[in-house]
């Protein structure tokens, strides 16, 4: 797995929610604030306006994504004068999967498709906290053609669901969340790409590490072995590794693998040893030591306290240890 996957992959809880909506002139709808979650707007017919909770109202037409990672409230309207209502349609309180509704009254047309993902803050990965309250992905030919496909993929999926759409759907959701933050690092101006994890991600030198780390944690890395990957001096490539990613490059080996072991721990019930060697410890005291230390609690109280339905295999936690 590669970071960007695992890094939502590891965060993500329970299924996300879709729905796909008629709206019809005049109409508006707040979408409150939901810690812990984040959420999408793809305007697949018409255009609206996006009403942030500060600054100006946004245009949005044909095509435009909208991604709301930290899950902040924003509102939604045919007009920047039209008052904004309580929610209609909340994909993550809903039950369905995904639902298909109409709001408004007899005039022009629009047509959203919304979604929305839970996330577990406390296993929230670095990267994912440089992103912006909003990011805004206007629709452009040629630009980012996998998002645009996934999109009307899902588009179609929920307004016309046929035999499978759960798990196509399911799978697109996941899919489009990634194309989504895929294109947002790809459209960062060049200053942004300077610092940060854009920077790491982009830095042939750390970006390299990091990938090493992702696809085979369980490896016995040490600084060594990572600056060789990297093609740096061991003091080179520790500097520059700290300097971007905010952490000394052992210190986010092992607290990669240890978010990877709370995982194990919270949505698989394999024994607390096997987690250890998994993820890279040659003793499970080891491992459990490591893992009070950072937790505040034994791995077994951790597993009993946070326990969880079952992760899909193919994920940081489905194939634990292994070299991809």
């Amino acid at each position: 797995m590669d970071v960007l996957s695992d890094a939502i992959m590891i965060m993500r809880s329970g299924r996300p929610r879709s729905a796909r909506v008629a709206w019809r002139a005049p109409w508006g709808q707040r979408f409150p604030a939901v810690p812990g979650s984040a959420g999408f707007q793809v305007i697949l017919q018409g255009s609206c306006r996006l009403i942030p909770p500060a600054g100006a109202p946004v245009a949005l037409r044909v095509g435009d994504v909208v991604f709301f990672p930290h899950g902040h409230g924003y509102g939604l309207a045919d007009s920047a004068a039209t008052p904004l209502a309580e929610p209609a349609c909340d994909p993550l309180e809903d039950a369905e999967l995904f639902v298909s509704d109409s709001v408004g009254h007899d005039g022009p047309l629009t047509v959203t498709l919304c979604g929305g993902y839970r996330l577990d803050p406390r296993h929230a990965h670095p990267l994912l906290h440089d992103l912006p309250e909003v990011i805004h992905l206007p629709a452009r030919p040629g630009h980012h053609p996998e998002l645009r496909a996934a999109v009307d993929l899902l588009g179609n999926e929920v307004g016309d669901p046929r035999l499978g759409a759960d798990t196509v759907v399911l799978a697109l959701l996941d899919m489009l969340l990634l194309y989504i933050l895929r294109a947002w690092f790809e459209e960062l101006p060049a200053p942004a790409r300077a610092t940060g994890w854009a920077a790491a991600l982009a830095d042939p030198a750390v970006g390299s590490a990091l990938q090493a780390v992702h696809r085979d944690f369980a490896h016995p890395w040490t600084v060594q072995t990572l600056a060789a990957r990297a093609g740096l001096s061991r003091a080179a490539f520790s500097r520059r590794f700290a300097a971007l990613t905010g952490r000394p490059p052992l210190t986010y080996v092992t607290w990669w693998r240890l978010t990877v072991a709370a995982g194990l721990l919270r949505t698989t019930d394999t024994p607390i040893g096997e987690v250890a060697s998994r993820i890279g410890y040659t003793s499970e005291f080891a491992f459990a030591n490591a893992f009070k230390r950072h937790y505040g609690t034994a791995p077994g109280k951790y597993r009993r306290q946070n326990i969880t339905s079952p992760v899909r295999e193919g994920g940081p936690l489905g194939n634990a240890g292994t070299d991809v």
